[in-house]
């Protein structure tokens, strides 16, 4: 299913847009404007909550549990109109104006370009369409790290948001544990000749077919649960095995080259830098300075609550305390010692330990 008919199958509205960025990237930008049981009073102006996923997920992670364990779902049924966007090079914003999808040019981004381009796109659409000035924001993973990004360096952006609230939040990852990101740190030069600095795991075909046909059977599902353990840290007890196919049917969504040679760059390092171009010249004609910038999060103002689990191999906690000691108007943060990477998405007990608290803080920011 694509997310449209996902959000249809479990009976709530959705509605689909194209949005185009401005250097051209065709995005999918989905919404469920309001929830099964507050479709009253349809005129009402709803706040406006918008989650943007991780690395190697889409608009999907949000809605791939039953509609009492979603984000997507709980939100809209709390009476808020939620809006999902997709990063360029995912499942769902595979498209350009001019840019053929199987060119180099088309995968010569990070999520550089998604902080610069996709996301101020995706707010300025939503903030035409419903009227309202101010949103609440998700993200999880490197949809915290985009929202770093654009929050500290474009300041009309950073005035539209309410709240940032940061799950499982990327800045560094100098201590990360993912064999993922070890082995892209590792294999660049592998990756990039294999890949031909294009799109890395986009096949939909290849992940429909072990979502759907491999993860059901028994023999399989241990290998599955141990291909997403091995990403993001492992925790048995909280998963619901039932919900497996739809996990590995959808993940994982896609990304270019590019952005994962980006993530290697920042193995060793503390900080969170552009893109290095790989010679003095190329930053200069993209930076006008010889080397990649740094991003200085502090810039930030915006009111931010974090969440991240001990038990997280991609977004290590001795990391997470690097970011936090950079967030200069901190509200909320809470460490949940046995989550990883994905239990943030699909744990069961998410919405006790996460989302009801995100409700409540929407409650009280109003």
């Amino acid at each position: 299913m694509n997310i449209s008919e996902i959000i249809s199958y479990w009976g709530y509205p959705d509605e689909a847009y194209d949005i185009v960025t401005e250097d051209g990237y065709i995005l999918g930008l989905y919404r469920i404007p309001r929830g099964k049981t507050n479709n009253i009073n349809n005129s009402a102006q709803r706040l406006v909550v918008y989650l943007q996923h991780g690395l190697l997920t889409s608009a999907s992670s949000w809605i791939s549990n039953l509609p009492n364990n979603s984000l997507g779902f709980i939100l809209a049924d709390a009476g808020y109109d939620v809006w999902m966007g997709n990063s360029r090079g995912t499942t769902w914003s595979k498209k350009h104006l001019y840019l053929k999808t199987n060119s180099k040019e088309f995968w010569a981004f990070s999520f550089d370009e998604m902080a610069k381009y996709d996301l101020p796109a995706s707010i300025d659409f939503i903030v035409k369409q419903t009227g309202q000035d101010e949103i609440f924001y998700v993200g999880h993973s490197q949809g915290t790290t985009i929202g770093l990004i654009t929050f500290s360096t474009i300041p009309k952006v950073a005035e539209r948001i309410k709240v940032f609230f940061a799950l499982a939040p990327v800045f560094s990852i100098k201590h990360s544990k993912s064999p993922l990101i070890k082995m892209a740190y590792k294999l660049k030069s592998v990756i990039k000749a294999f890949s031909g600095n294009k799109g890395f795991l986009p096949n939909k075909s290849f992940k429909s077919f072990v979502g759907s046909k491999l993860c059901p059977l028994q023999l399989f599902d241990k290998i599955c649960l141990n291909v997403l353990f091995m990403i993001y840290g492992y925790d048995l007890k909280n998963i619901n095995m039932s919900r497996l196919d739809v996990y590995m049917s959808q993940n994982p969504a896609g990304t270019s080259v590019q952005n994962m040679l980006h993530w290697s760059q920042l193995f060793n390092s503390s900080q969170l830098k552009a893109f290095d171009w790989g010679s003095p010249l190329l930053n200069l004609v993209h930076f006008n300075q010889t080397s990649s910038p740094l991003y200085d999060v502090t810039n930030m103002k915006i009111p931010t609550a974090t969440w991240n689990g001990e038990n997280d191999l991609l977004a290590d906690p001795e990391d997470v305390e690097t970011l936090l000691s950079k967030i200069t108007n901190h509200i909320y943060h809470k460490t949940i010692p046995y989550y990883n990477h994905m239990d943030f998405l699909f744990g069961l007990d998410v919405c006790h330990e996460v989302y009801y608290e995100i409700v409540d803080i929407i409650q009280g920011n109003l």
